[in-house]
């Protein structure tokens, strides 16, 4: 977190109890910061380099879209709030040797791209925008926030046949109540705050339920899903994700992993092959049926490398 980000929060934690709107506000500002941009890693750079690019404009950003591999199933790969592209490095040489064209970007005010402000409707947008240019897509793979804009994009705008959520979420409420949790906001202030993300939206808190909750609106019939969540993410609990596997009982495979957090988990094996099985099998694995029945018994928990 940046020195002004740390700021912000103390200044919202400070206001809570004599000024609960004007937290509220702090609250809201703080949860669409962007800054600091993520840099590159050193273990990425190879691969991020190799990328084509292109630039295309979301409300008046400029994004930068990058493109890996020239095979004919295409794979759309969606990074998280203060994330970028070149995160899913591992992945991207994965899919490529796999015979996959592989399109992924950084969103406004993330990255390379341009801009200063975003929020969840970019992302949707610039799925759409892809679909309409490069698709349509073998599978859509997002990541943390990005793995909300996918199940987003999937149920309204860029169908895909198969949907990969890593470190995720179904709703936009899971995020907005770890922010309130770690802000440790009020329940008035929460409530406040919950009231003022809608508003953005042009949305009240249950328009936004009812438009961006994969849980009460599935996935379409017939889409596969792989939820992939870590027991120790402290960024994201799995009680999201847990709720996200039950409601696609019978085409949802849950993988969870144990020891590698929020971000590791994009560089694991076993989160890897978890993806390419999706993508070659076109199923969340080999018969999807029995293994989302024994998931929902006995989830697998696979212990860090």
């Amino acid at each position: 977190m940046s020195v002004s980000a740390r700021l912000l929060a103390a200044g919202t934690r400070a206001t809570g109890t004599v000024a609960p709107e004007l937290s509220a506000r702090l609250a809201l500002r703080l949860f669409f910061t962007t800054a600091p941009r993520m840099a590159v890693r050193e273990a990425d750079r190879a691969t991020h380099d190799e990328a084509r690019r292109e630039r295309i404009r979301i409300r008046g950003s400029e994004v930068v879209v990058y493109q890996w591999g020239r095979g004919e199933r295409a794979v759309l790969l969606m990074h998280g709030w203060q994330g970028r592209a070149s995160q899913f490095a591992p992945l991207v040489r994965e899919l490529v040797a796999e015979g996959c064209r592989v399109l992924s970007f950084d969103a406004p005010a993330h990255g390379a791209s341009g801009g200063t402000g975003t929020d969840l409707r970019d992302w949707v947008e610039i799925a759409a925008r892809l679909q309409r240019t490069d698709g349509p897509f073998h599978a859509i793979v997002g990541h943390s926030f990005g793995g909300l804009a996918a199940l987003t994009a999937a149920r309204t705008t860029t169908a895909a046949p198969r949907v990969a959520v890593i470190a995720g979420a179904a709703s936009p409420a899971a995020f907005l109540a770890e922010s309130a949790r770690a802000l440790r906001l009020s329940p008035d202030v929460e409530a406040r705050f919950g009231r003022r993300f809608a508003a953005r939206f042009r949305l009240d808190p249950e328009g936004i339920t009812a438009a961006y909750d994969a849980v009460r609106d599935p996935l379409p019939a017939g889409t596969e899903l792989l939820v992939v969540h870590d027991r120790a993410d402290a960024r994201m609990p799995d009680a999201d994700a847990l709720r996200l596997h039950a409601a696609h009982a019978g085409r949802s495979r849950l993988l969870r992993t144990q020891g590698l957090g929020h971000n590791r988990v994009l560089r694991a094996d076993e989160v890897l092959d978890a993806v390419l099985d999706l993508v070659r099998s076109g199923s969340a694995g080999p018969d999807t049926a029995a293994r989302a029945a024994r998931d929902d018994a006995t989830p697998e928990v696979l212990p860090r490398r």
